[in-house]
């Protein structure tokens, strides 16, 4: 499995260029630009690379005014410097150290996250000039860049590179065990599925959501099969927040099933198939691991509500290429045992191996079922093909052209590949290797 991918949040007070940085970081304008202090009102999180194969979240924040936060936006901040591994404290080296630089770092020094100072604008000569001030902060050398010019973003990512913890490798249960991440939006029920899977209360739950704050590994035996349950850590809203933060939700979420084989996505029923549980699903595929989809809260639904998740679940079951599901109630029980059989499934999918002679077979009669399209002018020939890896399954074909990655034939072959082999609900990989006849 992969390592687990590091989060760096970029922090400091309105309007000194945090948006701008993001974006120069992440190498595309995702962020909003504006010389309007607060118009990030949330936080936008995108993947990018501080090394060759080394990722990175880069997490974009709104401004920190601490003391004065009618909107609770500065709790939002503060939740994404919690669940990061590296703060970016951004300051204006135009304006120069002020009083607000100084507070919105008394609050985040309690969290005790490494910190690197960023100078922004420096590309001004006054604010070159300047920088030496910030030294007072007590952060040692700040980095001095310009987020608009890309002046100085190299020495930031190599500070960056040197600044993230030691590449960690993914938890692993114990021999014989299987890794599950449940996950999904805030308040759905992860926690309370994790105590019945667990058979006691290991997990605080709550009605307000974003009462779990950490991740918590449970190792499980069930029928002489071990199982290391991993809760996610939920996201704490306010009323008078304007957004919801899914984005970060997301991140969490994404985080933890890096960590596993299965992830378990908890769907609240009553609420239905929402974006957020898209967005949760996505990250599952994203990282590639197998998927179960637990409908929680089931017995609360009517014919009604039922009628209404049923016609929206072709969308979710569409996205995660049919996975298992179990329509279960956390809170009475009912279902719950049913989610282990689910993951069984979903792991020996996931770590299906399949013969060098049954896989050529299966191919060989797809191709004969469904004749292969004219690529470049010239009808497309498989040669061989051969399983390189597991978890997820990933084969390599040898054919005399390739095929794009939304060809309809590759879509062909694996829904193929998924049907014959009960593959529901993994990613199933084709590399295709293009060979002269």
């Amino acid at each position: 499995m992969t390592a687990l991918t590091p989060s760096v949040a970029i922090v400091g007070r309105p309007n000194v260029g945090k948006s701008t940085l993001f974006n120069r970081l992440v190498g595309r304008r995702q962020a909003i630009v504006h010389d309007r202090p607060g118009v990030t009102r949330d936080r936008i999180v995108a993947r990018g690379e501080v090394e060759a194969g080394r990722p990175v979240e880069w997490i974009d924040t709104g401004g920190l005014v601490p003391g004065d936060d009618p909107l609770g936006l500065g709790e939002q901040v503060m939740i994404a410097v919690g669940a990061c591994d590296l703060v970016l404290l951004v300051v204006d080296g135009v304006e120069g150290l002020t009083t607000a630089d100084e507070r919105v770092l008394a609050a985040l020094r309690p969290q005790g996250k490494p910190l690197i100072l960023v100078v922004n604008k420096t590309d001004v000569r006054r604010a070159a000039e300047a920088a030496s001030e910030f030294w007072a902060l007590g952060l040692g050398e700040p980095v001095a860049v310009s987020a608009e010019h890309g002046v100085g973003i190299g020495a930031l990512v190599e500070r960056v590179s040197a600044a993230l913890p030691p590449l960690e490798a993914p938890a692993e249960p114990e021999p014989g065990g299987v890794a599950v991440a449940i996950v999904g939006r805030p308040n759905v029920g992860k926690s309370s599925l994790l105590n019945r899977l667990v058979g006691e209360e290991r997990t605080l739950v709550s009605p307000t959501a974003g009462t779990t704050r950490d991740p918590i590994d449970t190792l499980v035996i069930r029928d002489d099969r071990r199982y290391l349950l991993i809760d996610t850590a939920g996201i704490r809203r306010r009323s008078k927040a304007a957004d919801a933060p899914e984005e970060l939700a997301v991140m969490l979420a994404r985080r933890q099933i890096e960590r596993a084989e299965v992830a378990v996505l908890v769907v609240e029923a009553p609420a239905g198939i929402t974006s957020g549980d898209l967005a949760v699903a996505g990250a599952i595929w994203e990282a590639g691991r197998a998927a179960v989809v637990a409908i929680n809260k089931w017995d609360l639904l009517d014919d009604e509500g039922r009628e209404r998740l049923e016609l929206a679940w072709p969308r979710l079951e569409g996205l995660l290429a049919g996975p298992p599901r179990v329509n279960l109630s956390a809170l009475s029980g009912r279902g719950v045992e049913r989610i282990f059989a689910a993951v069984d499934e979903a792991r020996r999918g996931f770590r299906l191996e399949i013969s060098t002679g049954e896989l050529n077979r299966a191919f060989e009669s797809w191709i004969r079922q469904h004749q292969p399209p004219r690529i470049e002018e010239r009808e497309w020939k498989l040669f061989y093909a051969a399983q390189v890896a597991t978890g997820p399954p990933t084969f390599m074909l040898f054919a005399n052209r390739a095929l794009p990655l939304t060809h309809s034939y590759r879509r062909y072959l694996e829904n193929r590949l998924r049907e014959s082999f009960g593959l529901g609900g993994v990613p199933v990989r084709l590399v295709i290797r293009r060979r002269s006849t």
